[in-house]
């Protein structure tokens, strides 16, 4: 397992970076703990509704809203575990998450490449996704694999078990994937207990966790709403990864569009702990602003680093470990 030698101490000394106070930061969540009280989150499943109905949300089944009391977000926050680990097949790959370590992974998910041999650009095949664990596999900046492309060559309806299995064959690291629904979680939780060598030992040694992400604002369909609980009934780690987009789908403040993020992923995080308490959780980001010319998501820009910024720091305030993409 690589570790650093810096491990449960906080270096004062070097260039730091802090986009809110501490109590700005509080300011923050005590936002979110209203929004979440007030307005609530749309599931659009009927279980997800009685998970969170039995872990004292306030129900309106009608319009499939759910509220959450403050103390119940905050119990789901203190539940979830700051540290994890992400092993490897090979556990010379183990990682873990957890403070004052920063890690690296490649980013995804591409559905076109530049074909290496002719120049052309194409659609991305299960063959790419391969390639692609595999060239992962050998950069050692890289500590964990996302699943980079897709297999868009395969049927629609089965795409992420071929997904699955060109990576999960292919790197000795620990991988990353959004599965689809929660039917083929469960498929893909069995192909990975196959390599493990059983659930028991999947649990003990997790080589793969999950992504999914809320439609902002402030919405979880019926598939991530599976895929979260799927995930913790595996005894596995969720990545609820929100992706609003400041101006779009968020306010166009940064701190407005943190409250809709914040209030998202604590969303996530109260379905996953009222499903099964302890489960793994992180604590996701790809939200940016839109860029107002061609009405995309701006990726790379000066207002992504600045919402990364600040949902690390978001991050460390719940003790929960984080995921923010860049560009």
């Amino acid at each position: 397992m690589k570790r650093k030698l810096d491990v449960g101490k906080k270096p004062k000394a070097g260039l730091g970076f802090q986009v809110f106070t501490e109590d700005e930061l509080y300011d923050i969540h005590m936002a979110t703990l209203e929004v979440l009280e007030r307005t609530g989150l749309f599931f659009d499943d009927e279980e997800a509704l009685e998970v969170l109905d039995g872990g004292g949300a306030v129900i309106d089944k009608q319009n499939r809203v759910a509220k959450f009391p403050a103390q119940m977000v905050e119990d789901a926050i203190e539940s979830a575990p700051s540290t994890i680990l992400l092993a490897g097949r090979n556990p010379k790959h183990d990682y873990a998450m957890e403070r004052n370590r920063v890690g690296f992974t490649n980013f995804g998910e591409g559905v076109h490449i530049n074909d290496l041999y002719t120049g052309e650009l194409r659609g991305t095949t299960k063959a790419d996704v391969a390639a692609s664990a595999v060239i992962c596999d050998y950069v050692s900046e890289i500590d964990v694999y996302e699943r980079a492309v897709g297999a868009g060559d395969m049927p629609p309806q089965t795409v992420q078990l071929h997904n699955a299995e060109a990576w999960l064959t292919n790197t000795s690291k620990h991988g990353f994937m959004g599965p689809g629904n929660g039917y083929l979680a469960q498929k893909i939780v069995d192909m990975a207990a196959a390599i493990a060598g059983g659930r028991d030992k999947l649990q003990q040694r997790p080589i793969i966790s999950f992504i999914t992400c809320p439609v902002s604002p402030l919405k979880f369909i019926k598939d991530s709403c599976e895929i979260i609980m799927e995930t913790a009934r595996a005894g596995l780690a969720i990545n609820v990864l929100s992706m609003a987009m400041a101006g779009g789908s968020s306010p166009v403040t940064l701190a407005g569009t943190l409250v809709d993020h914040n209030a998202e992923v604590l969303g996530g995080l109260v379905l996953s702990q009222c499903t099964r308490k302890g489960t793994k959780f992180i604590y996701g980001s790809s939200t940016t602003a839109m860029d107002l010319r061609w009405a995309t998501a701006s990726v790379g820009s000066p207002e992504c680093a600045l919402i990364n910024a600040a949902v690390a720091q978001m991050s460390i305030y719940y003790l929960l470990p984080s995921w923010v993409a860049g560009g």
